[in-house]
């Protein structure tokens, strides 16, 4: 809790198992009141190792529902535990949870209603092993979409995601693409909506356990976000409308 505010971290957990214990053992429970873990359908232990962790609120998925169908059920959990402050902490340790602090900070201390931990700002994500292709259509990709969006973020594919209640209730998320797409869909959808989105510098580690997808579903998924960001525009001069824009309050 920070400000009397309650933080809750979620994890959107696949095939976690080896990564879970070292990124759960780094969480500052000092101001972390609930760790909520989505396992989307993992082929290894990963639940069995969150239980041996002692996480209380494990979700599992049946059938894998997708990087964003794991999300959707995250925020759902978090706002039925009443939080304030929700953290998306990937569990394969390549975001360090050493800045859940800050990130949460800044959103009790009301000075953003959202922030990302951003691998761009600075030099962290080629230093932590970021493949040269990746980096490069990252920030060929982010230019795009910042003159698209009439923005100025550093990065918009950071998994790394902290959100107030307010956003959480207010966008209509549970309208996204299930699949990677949806972090930029909810860009999207929380700029639309009027809230500022904050960074913080983070350091990143690139490693085999950690998670990432191959060059196909990368061009696909870049495909996929220039379509939210061309969306966005043509939404802004009110030629095109979606129902991700929806509000839910």
């Amino acid at each position: 809790m920070i400000n009397g505010k309650k933080v809750v971290v979620v994890m959107p957990a696949y095939n976690a198992e080896k990564t879970l214990e070292q990124t759960y053992n780094e969480i500052p429970f000092d101001i972390v009141d609930d760790v909520i873990l989505v396992n989307d359908a993992s082929k290894d232990h990963t639940v069995i190792e969150a239980e041996r962790l002692g996480i209380k609120h494990i979700i599992t998925h049946t059938q894998n529902k997708g990087y964003g169908g794991n999300q959707k059920s995250c925020y759902n959990k978090a706002l039925e535990l009443n939080a304030d402050i929700v953290v998306m902490l990937h569990p394969d340790y390549q975001y360090t949870p050493k800045l859940i602090l800050a990130m949460s900070s800044i959103i009790a201390n009301d000075l953003y209603p959202v922030v990302f931990g951003s691998r761009i700002l600075g030099k962290g994500a080629l230093k932590g092993g970021m493949p040269m292709y990746k980096f490069i259509a990252n920030r060929i990709l982010t230019l795009t979409q910042n003159i698209l969006m009439n923005q100025k973020l550093s990065e918009y594919h950071t998994g790394y995601r902290s959100f107030s209640k307010e956003v959480l209730l207010k966008v209509n998320y549970e309208a996204n693409n299930d699949d990677f797409v949806f972090d930029n869909e909810m860009i999207a959808q929380i700029f639309d909506a009027g809230f500022d989105i904050g960074e913080v510098t983070c350091p990143t580690k690139y490693f085999d356990d950690a998670s990432s997808i191959n060059l196909k579903r990368s061009i696909q998924y870049g495909i996929g976000v220039l379509g939210v960001s061309f969306g966005y525009f043509f939404k802004q001069l009110g030629l095109y409308n979606s129902p991700i824009y929806k509000h839910k309050h």
